[in-house]
C-alpha cells in the first residue's frame, strides 16, 4: 500500500435529487452526519442529466434549506450553483439566509453553467462559454461585496448593484467558503486563482495525472496574480463503488455499466460517444483498493473528496466507506 499523504483530507457525499420522496433524502443526510462525513453536496439542475428529463427531481437550494433543519454539524454544499440561473444579488441574499439558518454551515459552490438543454428548456439564454465565465467572475465579485459591505455597490459589464443591502450578513466570516467548479485552463481556472477559496477541478478522465495537470495550471494562474495556491482547497468529485470482496466489486461494476447504458439510451445519447471513464465508476474496489486510488488523488493535490455512491444500497456503502476508508486519512 502506498504511503498516506499528510494533511487534512475531508470526505463529503453527493446526494441525488432525482427522486419523488423527500423523506429518503433526509434519511441519507442524517446518516451522513451520524457516520462522520464532512459535508453533503447537492447539484444544481432542474431535471436529470441521465435518464428521461421528465423524471422527478427536486430543486437544489430549497432542498439544501430543508437539510439544514434536520442536521446539526454537517456542512451543506452546492456542487455547483449555475451562475446563470439566478441573479448574483439574489443569490447572495439567499446564501446569507441559508448560512444563518444552518448556523454557519454553508459551502458555497458556483460555476459558469454548461448544460445547454436545460437552459433551452427553461427559457434561459445560453451564451458562449467566455461570456458565461466573465459573468461568473462578475457575479462572484457582487456576491462577495454583498456579504462583506454595508452598502455594496458594483458596476460591471454584466451586473450592477446600488446599495444592495444584505442583512443579516452570513454567520461565517469574512464569508462562506466560495468553491468554483470547472476545468477550463485559460479562463475558468484564472477566475479560481483570483476569487475562489476552493475549486472543484474537473479533469474529466478519471485519471490522477490529469487532475495533477489541472492543479499545475491553477498554480501558474496563482503565481500570475500573486496568490499562494495553498490558500485554495482542491476537490475531486466522482463516483465510488465499494464492496467487501473483489467478486462483488466486479458484479456491481457490470450492473453499473448496464444502468449507465440504459440511461444514455433514455436521453438519446449514443454509447459510442461515451468513453470508458463515463461508463464505469471513477473509483471502484474493496476498501483497501479504494484507499489506494484515493491516495493517488491526494498525491496529485486533492484535499477534499465529493463522492457519489451510485448504488441500490447507499446506506450500506456509506457505512463501509466511513468505517474502513475514512479513518486511514485521519
Amino acid at each position: 500500500m502506498s504511503t498516506r499523504v499528510g494533511g487534512k483530507i475531508r470526505f463529503g457525499v453527493i446526494l441525488s435529487l432525482n427522486r419523488s420522496s423527500f423523506i429518503d433524502l433526509e434519511n441519507e443526510a442524517t446518516s451522513c452526519e451520524r457516520l462522520g462525513y464532512y459535508a453533503i453536496w447537492l447539484t444544481d439542475h432542474f431535471f436529470p442529466l441521465y435518464g428521461a428529463p421528465s423524471m422527478p427531481r427536486f430543486e437544489c437550494w430549497t432542498s439544501l434549506s430543508a437539510m439544514a433543519s434536520v442536521t446539526k454539524n454537517l456542512r451543506l454544499g452546492t456542487l455547483v450553483l449555475c451562475n446563470s440561473y439566478r441573479e448574483p444579488s439574489v443569490l447572495a441574499k439567499m446564501a446569507s439566509t441559508l448560512d444563518n439558518i444552518s448556523n454557519g454551515r454553508l459551502e458555497f459552490g458556483i460555476g459558469a453553467g454548461w448544460y445547454e438543454a436545460e437552459y433551452r428548456a427553461y427559457g434561459i439564454p445560453f451564451e458562449k462559454v467566455s461570456v458565461r465565465i466573465f459573468r461568473l467572475k462578475e457575479g462572484v465579485k457582487v456576491i462577495k461585496k454583498m456579504w462583506t459591505e454595508e452598502k455594496p455597490r458594483f458596476e460591471g459589464r454584466y451586473y450592477m448593484i446600488r446599495d444592495a443591502f444584505c442583512n443579516p450578513k452570513p454567520v461565517q466570516k469574512p464569508h462562506p467558503p466560495i468553491w468554483i467548479g470547472g476545468s477550463g485552463e485559460k479562463l475558468l481556472l484564472k477566475v479560481v486563482a483570483e476569487l475562489a477559496d476552493g475549486c472543484n477541478v474537473a479533469s474529466w478522465t478519471g485519471k490522477p495525472e490529469d487532475f495533477k495537470h489541472k492543479i499545475a495550471i491553477l498554480e501558474k494562474h496563482c503565481l500570475a496574480v500573486g496568490r499562494d495556491i495553498d490558500e485554495i482547497q482542491k476537490s475531486w468529485a466522482g463516483s465510488v463503488l465499494i464492496a467487501e470482496t473483489e467478486e462483488e466489486v466486479k458484479e456491481r461494476i457490470q450492473r453499473y455499466v448496464q444502468m449507465r447504458l440504459q440511461r444514455l439510451r433514455e436521453t438519446g445519447r449514443s454509447a459510442m460517444n461515451s468513453t470508458e471513464y463515463q461508463l464505469k465508476p471513477s473509483i471502484a474496489g474493496t476498501p483497501e483498493q479504494c484507499i489506494e486510488k484515493i491516495n493517488d488523488y491526494v498525491n496529485a493535490g486533492a484535499t477534499h473528496f465529493m463522492l457519489n455512491f451510485p448504488t441500490e444500497k447507499l446506506l450500506d456503502d456509506l457505512q463501509i466507506f466511513a468505517k474502513q476508508v475514512i479513518p486511514y486519512f485521519k
